[in-house]
Formats: structure tokens, C-alpha cells, sequence
């Protein structure tokens, strides 16, 4: 990866990478399941405690090392421990992340273009729609997944500044300019109030043990670590950016675009009477009857949200895979293009797989254990592989990589004390929690 990032270009990736169908559609359902305000503090306090320390972890890493995962690994451990090099295996997780991931983003295509047409009127019709086009019609929901893919495998192409770059500052843009035209309509709705005491006013009545827990997990996964990507991006980092101020707009970002979008959705649950606690439902059977309650509008507003989510996710998807991509390119000698087809056939067969394995006439033979193939890889790669990969990037970069070396890189942009306290808490708190989440997911 010669080519190097730009500042705005690099924050804009990383916001892209981490802003995606997480923040869109798991937040939001998230957020209603658990009580609303109380819940959306302790994820904040979790996305800044643990999520932004293995952050600068990563970051450190691509930085130092300018290398790929692998290779990351191996340079910067001590002498002696060169097989720590075995540990970029992580980066497979995004592979795995990203063959399902690719195909709700079909999903959200597909309801794009229904928003198009005619929306269904009640939950009943608008059950069985999804419930139709994702265990009955195999055909449309790979042409969809097909879509999705070579939307985002086409940026690959072009590689770090015509191609990642330059979507993140095209997309991200226009992702935020479209949650704020949706948030100005909202404003103008009855149920805008109640979404705001929802979200924002703290209610502590609400907070159990299943909460913390659940909001650690998603403050994890919602910052795009332990997959290897903001070690990738970081690697083509210009050596005049701000490491620190520039992770903090990252974070600064993440949050908002998850309160906004919150905030519109809620708007819309609370404006027609529905329930705030309908989980992954919420984006795919709710809203669109809450849209078609407003004729014409709503198809309008239906559209815009779906197109948002398709911006969100495509980014997002794009840097699941490129950790991969670079690692084969710069290891093996590989052309990125070469590179990119041999990534890109494993996410495809895996994306394909995905979907039969909801649909009635395949499910049987890709049901293993009782659970999906859908299931078990999103359960192995989120609850398993994903923790995983945020614990053994904490305990690298806090007890085996040089000390001085870090030092000199943050000291200059963070300074001595929020240096130190950023050490602590890679030490002793990220691995923890982490872990939690991990034995939490097991479990």
C-alpha cells in the first residue's frame, strides 16, 4: 500500500469503516430493548474507556510497523517471539464478518427499491414480505447480494486514495447530509420529544447487569477493532497527522451519527405508537409501515433512510475486507487486483452460502448443531473472533511492544499524563472487559 492516506481522507475512512448496519439498524433496536438514555451513557462510557484505548492499540501498530496484520505481528515483538506473527490470523474475521454482512446490505438494497412502490400498510404484510424474500426467494437475495458486492469490490480496485479514500469523502458527506434532512423532518413530528427524553434523559432504573454487558459488546464492535483494519489504514497514514485528535473525531463522529439516527428512528416509532423494543425487526418490518403511513412522503423519507443505510454499510464493508486484501498484495507479491479476486471469491462463496441457509428449500443441509451457517458464522466472528482479536491486540501492544516506541509516537499529540492513563487502561482494563464480553458471548 504505497499510496498514503490524506488526514481528512484517513478520519473519513476509519468513520466510515466504523460507522456502518451497527450503528444504522443493531444501535438503534438495541437502545429500545434496554431502556433508552441509561443505556446509550454506559455504551458511551465503554466506546471511550475500552474501545478508543485497543483503538490507538491498533493504530500504533499499522503506524510503527507501515505493514500489513501478519507482518505487524512479527516486526514489533520482541526477538525472540517472532510467532506472534500467527496472530494476524485475525484478520480473517473480517472476511468472515464481512460475507454476511454483505448480504443484509442486499437486504437494504432490496428495500430501497421497494421503497420505490407500494409499502406494506400493517406489520402482519410487512412480516411476511421479509419473511418471503429471506427464506423463499433465493434467486432475488443473491441478485441483491450480488449488487452489494461488486458495489464495494470495485472500490477495492481502485485502490487507498482513488478508491478507498475517495468513496469515504463522497459517502460520508452525503450519509451525514442525509440523516440530517431525516432528523429536520423529525423535528417537526409529535413523537421528536419523546425520542429525545428516550434517548437522552437519563433514567438509572433501567441499568442491570444484562445491560453493561450488552452495551460493552456493542461499544466494541461498533469501533472496527480487532479485525486488523485501523492497523491497515494506519499503515498509510501520513506522518504529519494528529493520531490523537484525529481518533477522538472518529469517536466524536461514530457517536453522533448513532444519537441521529437513533433519534430519527424513535421518532418515527413513538410518532405512530409502535414499541421501541422490537430488535433487528425494527429496520427491516416496522419502519416501512411507519413510512407508508405517510403516502407519498414517506416514500420519499423511506428511500433516503434505506440509501443512508446502503452508504453506512458499503464503507464499512470495504475496510473488513482490505486488511486481507493488503496482507496477500504485500506478502506474497500478489497484484492488488489478483489480491482482490481471491478475497473476494471466499467472501462471495461464504456471502452465497449465507443466504441459502435461510432459505426453506436449502436450509436442512446448512443447518449444523441447530443453528444456520448464517448463525454460526456471525455467532463464531462476532462473539468469538472478534473479542478474540481486541484481547490479543491489547496484551501485544501493552506488554510486548517497546515501550519508548509508543511514547515517541503519542506522547508528542496526546501528551505524558493522558499518555499514561491511555497505558493503564490498555493494560488493565480493555483486556478485562474484553474478556467479559468473550466469556459473556461463549456462554
Amino acid at each position: 500500500m504505497s499510496e498514503k492516506f490524506s488526514k481528512i481522507g484517513f478520519i473519513l475512512s476509519i468513520v466510515g469503516a466504523a460507522i456502518g448496519l451497527g450503528n444504522a439498524w443493531k444501535f438503534p433496536y438495541m437502545v429500545g430493548a434496554n431502556g433508552g438514555s441509561a443505556f446509550v451513557l454506559v455504551y458511551l462510557f465503554f466506546a471511550l474507556i475500552v474501545g478508543l484505548s485497543i483503538f490507538f492499540a491498533e493504530m500504533a501498530m499499522g503506524k510503527i510497523s507501515g505493514s500489513d496484520t501478519v507482518n505487524a505481528f512479527r516486526s514489533l515483538a520482541p526477538p525472540s517471539q517472532k510467532a506472534w506473527g500467527y496472530a494476524g490470523i485475525i484478520m480473517i474475521t473480517g472476511i468472515f464478518v464481512a460475507s454476511f454482512y454483505t448480504l443484509i446490505i442486499g437486504w437494504v438494497i432490496k428495500y430501497a427499491v421497494l421503497s420505490l412502490g407500494s409499502l406494506p400498510k400493517d406489520i402482519n404484510s410487512s412480516a411476511a414480505l421479509f419473511e418471503n424474500f429471506t427464506s423463499q426467494n433465493a434467486s432475488e437475495q443473491i441478485l441483491y447480494f450480488t449488487l452489494a458486492f461488486l458495489a464495494y469490490f470495485f472500490v477495492l480496485t481502485k485502490g487507498v486514495k482513488s478508491g478507498i479514500e475517495r468513496i469515504n469523502l463522497w459517502l460520508i458527506p452525503a450519509l451525514f447530509v442525509l440523516l440530517l434532512l431525516m432528523l429536520g423532518y423529525s423535528m417537526s413530528m409529535d413523537g421528536f420529544d419523546e425520542a429525545v427524553r428516550f434517548l437522552l434523559v437519563l433514567d438509572f432504573s433501567k441499568i442491570n447487569s444484562e445491560t453493561v454487558f450488552m452495551a460493552l459488546g456493542l461499544a466494541f464492535f461498533t469501533m472496527c477493532i480487532g479485525i486488523g483494519c485501523v492497523l491497515t489504514y494506519s499503515s498509510s497514514l501520513n506522518d504529519d497527522t494528529n493520531l490523537f485528535t484525529s481518533s477522538l473525531y472518529v469517536v466524536f463522529l461514530n457517536i453522533i451519527i448513532s444519537v441521529i439516527i437513533g433519534l430519527i428512528v424513535f421518532t418515527f416509532v413513538f410518532e405512530f405508537g409502535a414499541k421501541p423494543s422490537q430488535g433487528v425487526g425494527l429496520a427491516f418490518i416496522s419502519l416501512p409501515t411507519l413510512f407508508a403511513k405517510l403516502g407519498v412522503l414517506g416514500n420519499v423519507l423511506c428511500l433516503t433512510f434505506f440509501v443512508a443505510l446502503i452508504f453506512a454499510g458499503l464503507t464499512s464493508a470495504i475496510s473488513m475486507v482490505e486488511p486481507a486484501i493488503f496482507y496477500l498484495n504485500r506478502n506474497f507479491g500478489l497484484s492488488r487486483l489478483r489480491s482482490i479476486v481471491i478475497v473476494g471469491a471466499v467472501v462471495y462463496a461464504l456471502g452465497v452460502l449465507c443466504a441459502l441457509s435461510g432459505v426453506t428449500d436449502f436450509k436442512d443441509e446448512l443447518t449444523f448443531f441447530g443453528k444456520g451457517f448464517f448463525d454460526w458464522l456471525d455467532y463464531i466472528s462476532s462473539n468469538i473472533m472478534l473479542p478474540l482479536g481486541g484481547i490479543v491486540i491489547s496484551v501485544f501492544v501493552g506488554y510486548f511492544m517497546k515501550f519508548q516506541s509508543l511514547r515517541a509516537l503519542f506522547v508528542p499529540y496526546m501528551g505524558e499524563t493522558i499518555f499514561k492513563i491511555w497505558y493503564f487502561s490498555l493494560r488493565y482494563i480493555a483486556p478485562v472487559c474484553v474478556l467479559l464480553v468473550l466469556v459473556k458471548g461463549i456462554m
